[in-house]
């Protein structure tokens, strides 16, 4: 990183199940988020077209009518390369920021949780699925790999990310950390306490700003169709939130209610923060230690 960065973490809800609409309202947020000045706009853990909740893919196990909503949720998730994609691209230029969203990318029959990383001429400059389904989540995504697991050198900085718990695999962790990342993205729909004892640390560990923005959706925005079990109206609470790389918050955690976070990220910090301790640098063995990834 060479200057000071504005950055917008965001936390609203999808259009649920409704792929266009979500990416015109990601449209509409990220205009105003760069109209606020912020350079990078990030949105959460498969943002498009909704985060697949346990409220209604734990009926997937019996086989009952939540498998409609499965081939509803094949049908609204986007390709790469595709139409979609390009929607997303074209935003970013328009906007003149970098965009980072999740968003459920369809294969052949297999959905995969995606991140996606478009500069601001357009192109996809890193796409990532994630390596890891997560409890209920394997009901519905496949496994991704290697391939996006690094760092992508941008006029921000250094920026790479990896999507919700696998934040929690070490290796996954250090194969960002060798790649230099500066600006961590890690958006989750982990709306617990835990989930910001994770971040804090991986802001300290990695020496890097973090930035995870978290789902938030409310059972009344779910079409009628959509079995829900019973529970609460939020479904996900949100708990957004970006750090500096000694681990201390500079916005948010913004809890219970839509929102966009926005924070300075100055690069002195991360040259202080690495004085004592850098990752893959003068703290690092590689005579001892060596990771080989498979991309």
């Amino acid at each position: 990183m060479r200057d000071v960065v504005t950055v917008a973490c965001v936390q609203v809800e999808p259009v649920v199940l409704e792929r266009e609409a979500t990416i015109e309202r990601l449209a509409a947020v990220a205009r105003e988020a760069a109209d606020q000045g912020a350079s990078l706009v990030v949105f959460p853990e498969a943002f498009i077209p909704a985060y697949p909740s346990s409220r209604w893919v734990r009926f997937l196990a019996g086989g009952t009518e939540a498998n409609a909503v499965y081939a509803r949720l094949a049908r609204e998730s986007l390709t790469v390369p595709g139409p979609d994609s390009d929607r997303l691209g074209e935003v970013a230029r328009e906007a003149g920021i970098w965009l980072a969203t999740g968003a459920n990318e369809l294969e052949r029959g297999t959905i995969y949780n995606a991140l996606l990383v478009y500069a601001p001429d357009g192109r996809l400059a890193l796409h990532h699925r994630k390596l890891m389904p997560t409890n209920h989540e394997r009901l519905v995504w496949g496994l991704g790999t290697g391939d996006g697991l690094t760092a992508v050198e941008t006029d921000l900085g250094r920026v790479g990310g990896l999507i919700c718990w696998e934040n929690l695999m070490p290796l996954a962790r250090f194969a960002l950390y060798e790649s230099g990342v500066e600006i961590y993205l890690a958006p989750t729909a982990d709306d617990s306490e835990d989930w910001h004892d994770s971040i804090r640390h991986i802001a300290r560990e990695s020496r890097a700003f973090v930035v995870s923005p978290c789902f938030f959706q409310r059972a009344s925005s779910y079409p009628d169709d959509v079995p829900l079990a019973d529970g609460p109206e939020l479904l996900g609470r949100g708990g957004s939130a970006i750090l500096g790389p000694d681990g201390r918050y500079l916005a948010g955690p913004l809890w219970d209610e839509e929102g966009i976070l926005y924070a300075k990220l100055d690069p002195a910090q991360l040259y202080e923060a690495r004085q004592r301790f850098d990752p893959a640098g003068h703290y690092h063995r590689p005579d001892v230690f060596r990771l080989r990834v498979r991309r």
